[in-house]
């Protein structure tokens, strides 16, 4: 494990066997990079890098990546900002973006959305886990049209607590229903992971490889 120079703190993890894949993944609001320290082993896949980001704002101890509603597109541009930039660092020649992918859980869910759907490069997958959409009709209009094929995995709890189950699930409806192929997932989980819908990411990713 060792630290990126990038324009957010990170942590990362390369690979056990040499390889252009990597997993970026994207934490919730009050967490950080540290929260997710657990999933690489847990995932168990040699020839992928993986790299946690810290969002760009304090928040009670942890960090965030946007304010609360309804205050989050200021932050949800910054963050999408400065996500621009480090894929583009990240994706010019020592990472292949084909390969690779994006996991984001409840504020980095959004991000996962509201920025990787935008972003110019197509990765091979997009996770977003107990997460919503800012806006899913603005998000089709402005979305990189060649996103819509890719593989996309949405999961959430039917008794999720924080992100209620019926607005994400009626978010990620509009966006099916504009042409967008996502794979929706129901867990009875609140808002966390558990370990059926882990075991399920890790054959979808395997899937797709």
């Amino acid at each position: 494990m060792k630290n990126l120079n990038l324009k957010l703190n990170n942590l990362f993890y390369p690979s056990k066997i040499p390889s252009k894949k990597l997993m970026i993944i994207l934490h919730g609001r009050g967490d950080s990079s540290a929260g997710f320290t657990w999933l690489p082993p847990y995932l168990q896949m040699d020839d992928m890098n993986y790299l946690l980001l810290d969002a760009p704002y304090e928040y009670y101890g942890g960090c965030s990546w946007y304010g609360l509603p309804p205050h989050q597109k200021e932050g949800i541009v910054y963050s999408s900002k400065i996500l621009t930039e480090i894929f583009d660092n990240l994706f010019e020649e020592e990472y292949d973006a084909s390969q690779s992918f994006l996991f984001g859980f409840s504020q980095g869910s959004l991000l996962t959305f509201e920025f990787g759907a935008r972003y110019h490069k197509t990765l091979a997958g997009y996770m977003a886990i107990s997460g919503y959409i800012y806006d899913a009709e603005k998000l089709l209009e402005e979305m990189n049209p060649k996103v819509k094929e890719a593989k996309w995995l949405c999961t959430h709890g039917e008794s999720d607590g924080v992100l209620p189950y019926a607005t994400s699930k009626a978010q990620v409806e509009i966006l099916q229903n504009g042409g967008f192929d996502i794979e929706f997932k129901t867990y009875h989980k609140d808002h966390t992971l558990v370990k059926e819908e882990l075991d399920m990411i890790v054959a979808w990713i395997k899937s797709i490889e």
